[in-house]
């Protein structure tokens, strides 16, 4: 499988790399974006993570040339539409709905300015709600219109305040212009759902995020979110019914989640428009019995992945498929730890996550959040890295 590494973050800047995308411009050129975060990280002037780079290649991801830095622009999705490249997602951590077009293939963008350039829907400031947050997931074209899934956390705390929510268009409008695109009702989770599932177990803190519109086989969408919650160890997404051409969310709590492997961590839900199959790379619980282990290690939290959800493994990144998005089997890891690191250490150290995928003609061509070979931790990604896997459609 062809690999390159795209950026690299030295440790001491305090600084990692987040939330990759990747598309393939109508010229033949490739373009990836990804934004930063962390302590030592470049911020705004209210103090948020808000910076994104862009890189293209014209030699089929052979190399990479940072060809710009875009700020106010986070956890940001890149798409093609009528032959202009968008950049769409948040101005910053918990900001405003942004969107930004390209005619020249990534080197410059428009600047939202106001509601007719580019400012969707507006956030408040620093942590006051509205706080909109998304994932460079897909942005899904369904019946003459453009959706993409958003979340407000409102309260704001990570987890427990996301609302899900979704934006969408027409086709044929000005995606520049707030008037064109039309926000649905915010669903808030409720802890008390969980009660409907006693053989769950314990589940403290539960949320969902990062949600995914896609339409399933007999034409309806859905928001597709990770679920979470502590100690819980089943993989489980969540989904909501969209309705009213974007206009309606409805979530049945009780048929509202499904089977999942990857649920933990984002993921990028997209339909092969060959063969029909759904396809994710994920970041699945292959090493449940050592994280059962961990989780429960007497030495307490430092032998843990994570003090709020020790039930995390993203050191490896799996391909699944699905017939009918709701029934999903493995089909190949991708991306797996090759450092030698003893089974606990690599999973602490090492992380293949938030992979942004799209379908080249017969090979999938991905991106990777990557934690690897010096990375402090799984979590604080050190590298981006652009992955070529021809012919997958001989693997489903």
């Amino acid at each position: 499988m062809f690999k390159r590494q795209v950026k690299y973050q030295p440790e001491r800047t305090r600084t990692f790399l987040g939330s990759p995308s990747v598309i393939r411009l109508p010229d033949g050129a490739l373009i990836v974006s990804h934004d930063y975060f962390g302590k030592g990280c470049p911020r705004n002037h209210e103090n948020e993570e808000s910076l994104t780079s862009i890189y293209r290649s014209e030699d089929n991801g052979s190399s990479w040339q940072n060809i710009t830095h875009i700020m106010n622009c986070y956890w940001s999705t890149l798409f093609v539409h009528n032959g202009s490249l968008y950049i769409l997602g948040c101005s910053q951590q918990y900001g405003s709905i942004f969107i930004r077009r390209s005619d020249d293939g990534g080197f410059t963008w428009t600047h939202p300015q106001d509601e007719k350039t580019g400012i969707l829907f507006r956030g408040s400031p620093f942590w006051n709600p509205p706080s909109y947050h998304c994932a460079p997931v897909a942005v899904t074209i369904h019946n003459g219109r453009i959706y993409k899934a958003f979340e407000d956390c409102d309260p704001t705390i990570w987890g427990i305040g996301f609302q899900a929510c979704v934006i969408s268009a027409p086709l044929d409008a000005d995606l520049i212009d707030a008037a064109s695109w039309t926000m649905s009702n915010k669903v808030k989770f409720s802890p008390d759902w969980m009660n409907l599932h006693p053989e769950w177990g314990e589940a403290r803190i539960p949320g969902w995020r990062e949600g995914n519109v896609v339409a399933d086989p007999d034409g309806q969408l859905w928001d597709i979110l990770t679920f979470e919650a502590a100690p819980f160890p089943h993989e489980k997404a969540a989904r909501i019914k969209i309705l009213d051409d974007g206009k309606r969310l409805e979530f049945d709590p009780v048929t509202g989640f499904f089977d999942f492997p990857g649920s933990k961590a984002k993921f990028t839900l997209r339909r092969d428009p060959v063969t029909g199959k759904y396809l994710s790379i994920v970041n699945n619980l292959e090493s449940i019995e050592l994280l059962h282990q961990m989780a429960n290690a007497p030495s307490g939290p430092s032998t843990r992945l994570h003090m709020k959800h020790p039930y995390r493994q993203r050191n490896f990144a799996t391909l699944t498929t699905s017939d009918d998005l709701w029934n999903w089997r493995k089909v190949k890891t991708l991306v797996q730890d090759d450092s030698g690191l003893s089974p606990e250490d690599s999973l602490r150290l090492t992380g293949f996550q938030y992979t942004d995928w799209i379908i080249d003609g017969d090979n999938l061509i991905f991106v990777v959040r990557t934690a690897h070979r010096g990375a402090q931790n799984f979590h604080d990604s050190n590298q981006i890295l652009f992955f070529v896997l021809e012919n997958f459609r001989q693997l489903l």
